[in-house]
């Protein structure tokens, strides 16, 4: 076989290692090492010598490692077997990312969880070509992007999902939101996923995120939507006034019912909404009057009034007052057989046996005047 009188790379742009073809090498052949490369003797497995950029006679001076080992002679023509090994350091700018599976993220503002797709892109360059070549290339002939990509795909991925949920809980960043913050945790990404990349001899020149998306049908995502809406809402009108607002929604939902059963919930309900709106409307002023000097001449409180509760299809009913009461016996919805209850009686008895009630039974109204 020839001896090699030229050792150059003749691999294509794609390949971050290719391994010279001969191993049939005389000292006096010419190395030719191009910009951004570097060239390795390996025999036997272990990396002797190490060329960058430049062209070279290969002379014992010029291979000292590989000289004690192989013991070259030192004539020009002494054939000697060693492979001859070549890293390409330039930056692969163009490589793509994506995660197979939704990673399921929890909006640290309203407490939803949200299946999350995102993809993008990222840079590297191999910045320490002998720890490259050692760890991971091994007795690979080439080595692409493409494999590099490969190698580390299930790193970059599990780094992803585990940087956007810790980067989204401690920013309360949600995730109605988080197109925003892209440039701001993809740096994050970057940082993090480099301290894996560098063991390599690899540097993360670049990471992007492009896209963090949410299927909008999704029904984590609508349910995401809604709670925003309604914490604006809440957020705009006030607590009380909204309180007040959906006790108005279950009055008018509740008065479509038919029957005394439904007549009677619904004056129950009412009552309930007029007594919320009357304790957040007191909390109002309350908070006014705490900052006004005390008039000697103002009334007292009204005296906490007493409430009777009634029993309508087996369920007890809303409090009442007894100026309510009135108006519920005569369109028949409390009965002198009604069970009924107030403060004072150990159990429900009906309501002819509660005396002021009893009174409002024997009230009839006087003749219609002709």
């Amino acid at each position: 076989m020839a001896l090699i009188e030229v050792i150059k790379y003749e691999g294509n742009t794609s390949e971050f290692v290719w391994k010279f073809p001969s191993v049939d090498l005389k000292l006096g052949a010419q190395l030719i090492v191009n910009h951004s490369q570097s060239a390795f003797f390996v025999k036997n497995g272990a990396i002797c010598d190490e060329f960058q950029e430049g062209r070279y006679t290969l002379k014992s001076a010029n291979i000292p490692l590989l000289n004690k080992i192989i013991n070259l002679p030192f004539g020009d023509k002494s054939p000697f077997a060693a492979e001859v090994w070549y890293v390409n350091m330039v930056t692969k700018l163009d490589n793509k990312w994506g995660t197979i599976k939704p990673i399921n993220l929890e909006d640290p503002l309203y407490g939803i969880v949200v299946p999350a797709r995102a993809f993008g892109q990222y840079g590297f360059k191999i910045v320490e070509p002998k720890n490259f070549l050692h760890t991971i290339v091994g007795t690979l002939k080439t080595f692409s992007a493409q494999q590099i990509t490969e190698y580390f795909n299930g790193k970059v991925l599990s780094s992803i999902s585990t940087i956007l949920a810790k980067a989204v809980i401690q920013n309360k960043i949600s995730l109605l939101q988080i197109a925003a913050y892209q440039d701001e945790l993809s740096e994050i990404c970057r940082k993090t996923i480099n301290e894996e990349f560098i063991k390599y001899g690899i540097e993360l020149v670049n990471f992007y995120i492009m896209s963090i998306n949410i299927p909008e049908d999704d029904t984590s995502l609508i349910k995401l939507k809604e709670a925003k809406e309604l914490s604006m809402k809440i957020k705009t009108v006030g607590k009380d006034i909204y309180q007040m607002d959906r006790s108005f929604d279950v009055m008018e939902k509740a008065a479509g019912n038919e029957g005394s059963a439904g007549s009677m919930i619904n004056a129950g309900l009412g009552l309930g909404a007029g007594l919320s709106l009357g304790n957040a409307m007191g909390n109002q002023f309350s908070h006014a009057g705490n900052n006004l000097n005390t008039n000697p001449s103002s009334p007292p409180p009204i005296p906490n009034q007493k409430k009777y509760f009634f029993v309508v299809n087996g369920v007890h009913s809303q409090p009442f007052l007894i100026s309510d009461l009135p108006k519920l016996i005569s369109e028949g919805m409390v009965k002198q057989n009604t069970l009924a209850w107030t403060e004072g009686l150990t159990d429900w008895v009906q309501a002819i046996e509660i005396e002021e009630i009893k009174t409002l039974f024997n009230q009839t109204p006087p003749p219609i005047p002709k």
